[in-house]
């Protein structure tokens, strides 16, 4: 037979137990419901951005978070999708937006590329992302240690040749380690920067009337970002 004192030891293990269970779903930080009309979102350039940041402070902080991924949000976005950002990011495995911003399916249409060049390809995928999707937001975002940005240096640098296609997927990016030269501090930062903000500078001032007019209206916002590998911050330092 039990006795009175393990009852009552494992009564207070349970009431323990379910104490911390409600301390972790209180801990726990649920993604804001991103409002839909007329099957697009309802979110202003501002607001969007405003959502971005406060899920890397999240992110940041190791705060669980519960982004929209299951069933009931597969089945809601089966019929179509209202991302509320189109995000412009490198290749690299270490870098994934929806992880970086808490963010879940159908929320975020991402565009990758090694060292987030834009090409013809990824440049129709943005318009269509604002035309189409009706993104109030594009991010273009670099990241620490970029091997395509150092790539690209060491052609600079070296007179370095790649083989296949790859010395061709860099040369975009050789102006941007051009324009670092001579400056003071970490070279390979700078031209990652400079890498982000002519891409940015070149989606707000030479594209098609698809991109440019929402910009003019205010519909639209064009932002530069830096990804810190180490640390996990976002720094939007170009907006």
């Amino acid at each position: 037979m039990m006795s009175r004192r393990n009852v009552l030891a494992g009564a207070a293990s349970a009431g323990g137990a379910m104490a911390a269970g409600v301390g972790t779903a209180a801990a726990q930080a649920p993604a804001r419901l991103v409002p839909v009309v007329d099957g697009k979102t309802a979110l202003s350039p501002d607001e969007a951005l405003d959502l971005l940041i406060e899920g890397n402070r999240n992110f940041l902080n190791d705060v669980p978070t519960s982004a929209p991924v299951g069933r009931k949000r597969r089945l809601e976005i089966a019929q179509g999708q209202a991302p509320f950002a189109a995000y412009v990011t490198c290749s690299d495995s270490r870098v994934s937006p929806e992880i970086l911003f808490g963010r879940g399916l159908g929320e975020l249409f991402i565009i990758r590329n090694a060292g987030n060049t834009v090409d013809t390809v990824a440049l129709g995928s943005i318009e269509y992302a604002v035309a189409e999707l009706g993104v109030p937001l594009i991010v273009v975002m670099g990241h620490e240690s970029c091997g395509a940005v150092k790539a690209a240096k060491a052609v600079v640098d070296d007179n370095a040749t790649f083989p296949g296609s790859i010395g061709r997927m860099i040369e975009p990016i050789i102006p941007a380690v051009l324009e670092a030269r001579g400056r003071e501090g970490d070279m390979l930062d700078h031209a990652i920067r400079n890498n982000v903000s002519r891409v940015v500078h070149r989606l707000r001032t030479t594209t098609d009337p698809l991109l440019l007019d929402p910009q003019k209206t205010g519909k639209l916002k064009v932002v530069g970002a830096h990804y810190n590998l180490g640390t996990g911050a976002v720094d939007f330092f170009d907006r």
